[in-house]
């Protein structure tokens, strides 16, 4: 068996992680599934271009999930921040950078790694 070259390597964990933060917010239907799909395929042309830009693939995944989840349904991942006021999406950052983070910028605070919602406060889903 071939080992995996770390270009893969970079975008199956991209992947994985923007899987785990979707099911943390019971949205992991197949329609949404095949958006991370997309991103994946998109990422790794980018990737190929620009290899050095591994470090960024799951940050990139998250926010192209996140702008194709806005477009079809709505906000995602809500705050599990702010308890009150108008609902409002989490942002990624980095946006462009290694060590991807969930941030609310109303309460001035990360949430939690790209990967890792499950862990703050049970996810979110979109609205």
């Amino acid at each position: 068996m071939d080992p995996v070259s770390p270009l893969e390597q970079a975008l199956h964990a991209a992947r994985a992680r923007v899987l785990s933060d979707l099911a943390a917010g019971d949205v992991a239907a197949a329609d949404v599934v095949s958006m991370v799909e997309a991103s994946v395929v998109q990422r790794r042309w980018w990737v190929e271009q620009w290899p050095e830009g591994a470090a960024y693939v799951a940050g990139l995944v998250a926010q192209d999930v996140q702008d194709a989840l806005l477009e079809r349904y709505g906000r995602w991942p809500l705050c599990p921040v702010c308890g009150s006021g108008d609902p409002h999406a989490l942002d990624v950052e980095p946006e462009l950078g290694p060590d991807p983070h969930w941030v609310c910028h109303k309460a001035g605070v990360k949430v939690a790694a790209v990967g890792s919602l499950g862990s703050a406060a049970g996810g979110a889903a979109p609205s």
